[in-house]
């Protein structure tokens, strides 16, 4: 899962002990994550841990509204709080290059734990520095991505049915392209629906972490926005701002014009939950993390509520990634048994468990199994899901970048601030000058 990035703190500094791990002692290691349902999930599965070990845990678990700012404080302070830490996608370029994270390789080698075994998207995107190097920092921990739940109860009503293919010439079921999410949402704008006046569409607008990045790259992906040249790192300009990515944006602004509720001007996934749980939406915006919970509400869940993966354009087709990986602190006093707990996490079984128990498992034996598609009513469209994602920016100055992206795009979509081939156009600008910056450009 992505965090609510409060990013003004991350200037990492530098410092890196070699890894020389010492003898497993009786001891208590102490783990840092986000405080949120897979974080009490955790907790169950790792009384195994302490079982088989006898080592005991202890955990550090932080709102999202102050997890960076905490962790990457402990981090850049060099705090001896967390021994492991399940830390977010985009911290792997600072951490590994500052040595807030020991390197992996050596202990993956020796254990015979594979990066192979786990799903590519999630290796890139968790543990690798540099991308697409065989440089391993985390251990891929919790998967994610956004996905999208819908009413199933309303679309299944036989009027909306009937009056949606009247006036669209098509069913009214799960949108397979942005064309059929827009019209589906402009079909339940203001609608009165159970006695209720209903809006179309929750997506993300928040603008001081990075909730509006986190939801309009899954529009701009489908359209064609690319971070840089495939061909010349950090070359942007046609690529950031392309034809396509323009009207990607474009398609992001009139989305939240049309069919969304009032007020949603800077709002991200806690809104959004809101919004579905207490029946103001017939789509919404969110991360597959937070799908097991909604499954679940009385209200919403059980035969109320439906998943489907993002939309394609027309075959292209993408999701933002979620989700984190889990690494050693190099400034802990227990790297030896804290590398006991990413081995034990590694193992197949105990993957298994993490899935059926709320977590997401990004092991290929567990989610590439052939029970797997049945073993949740939203695992068909997570595994989909996983096998076409992309993510933002993972260098050490992401911070800088995304905030950037995070002004440029909320100027343009919420507040009306000039066309989206000039917010475009501005992040390649702030983007060039912090690669300059930092002696890439």
């Amino acid at each position: 899962m992505r965090n609510f990035l409060a990013v003004s703190a991350f200037a990492i500094s530098a410092a890196a002990g070699a890894f020389t791990p010492s003898a497993a002692s009786a001891t208590t290691l102490t783990l840092c994550w986000a405080a949120w349902d897979p974080a009490n999930a955790l907790v169950e599965l790792s009384k195994d841990f302490t079982a088989k070990s006898g080592i005991d845990m202890k955990f550090e678990f932080v709102p999202w509204t102050n997890y960076a700012d905490r962790f990457l404080n402990e981090l850049n302070s060099h705090s001896k709080l967390c021994d492991l830490i399940i830390g977010d996608s985009q911290w792997v370029g600072g951490a590994a290059e500052n040595g807030h994270y020991v390197k992996l390789n050596d202990f993956f080698d020796k254990e015979g734990i594979k990066m192979s075994d786990f799903v590519d998207a999630t290796v890139v995107g968790y543990s690798e520095w540099p991308k697409n190097s065989p440089n391993y920092w985390a251990l891929p921990a919790m998967a994610d991505a956004v996905g999208w739940t819908y009413r199933k109860d309303w679309f299944s009503k036989p009027e909306l049915q009937a009056e949606f293919k009247k006036t669209y010439g098509h069913d009214l079921a799960p949108p397979k392209t942005y064309d059929e999410l827009m019209q589906i949402g402009k079909f339940f704008q203001g609608r009165n629906v159970d006695g209720k006046t209903v809006y179309g569409a929750y997506i993300f607008t928040e603008r001081g972490s990075e909730g509006i990045t986190m939801g309009v790259t899954n529009v701009l992906y489908d359209y064609g926005f690319e971070y840089d040249n495939p061909k010349k790192p950090y070359q942007m300009e046609g690529f950031v701002n392309s034809e396509n990515a323009v009207k990607g944006l474009e398609f992001y602004k009139e989305l939240y014009k049309c069919c969304t509720a009032p007020g949603m001007t800077n709002a991200y996934m806690t809104e959004g939950l809101d919004a579905f749980k207490s029946g103001q939406v017939a789509m919404q915006m969110n991360w597959f993390a937070f799908f097991p919970g909604l499954y679940k509400d009385p209200n919403v869940g059980g035969d109320k509520i439906g998943f489907f993966p993002n939309p394609a354009v027309g075959k292209t087709q993408f999701s933002q990634l979620g989700g984190q990986g889990i690494s050693v602190v190099s400034y802990s006093e227990h790297r030896a048994e804290a590398l006991q707990y990413i081995k034990w996490f590694a193992n197949p079984a105990v993957q298994q468990k993490w899935w059926d128990i709320g977590g997401y498992s990004a092991l290929k034996a567990v989610v590439e199994a052939p029970g797997f598609p049945k073993s949740a009513p939203f695992a068909p469209d997570f595994l989909k899901t996983m096998g076409f994602v992309k993510d933002f920016w993972a260098e050490p100055s992401y911070a800088q970048l995304l905030l950037a992206m995070q002004k440029r795009v909320h100027d343009y979509v919420v507040a009306d601030k000039g066309t989206a081939k000039e917010a475009l156009d501005l992040v390649v600008k702030d983007w060039g000058k912090v690669f300059k910056d930092d002696g890439k450009i």
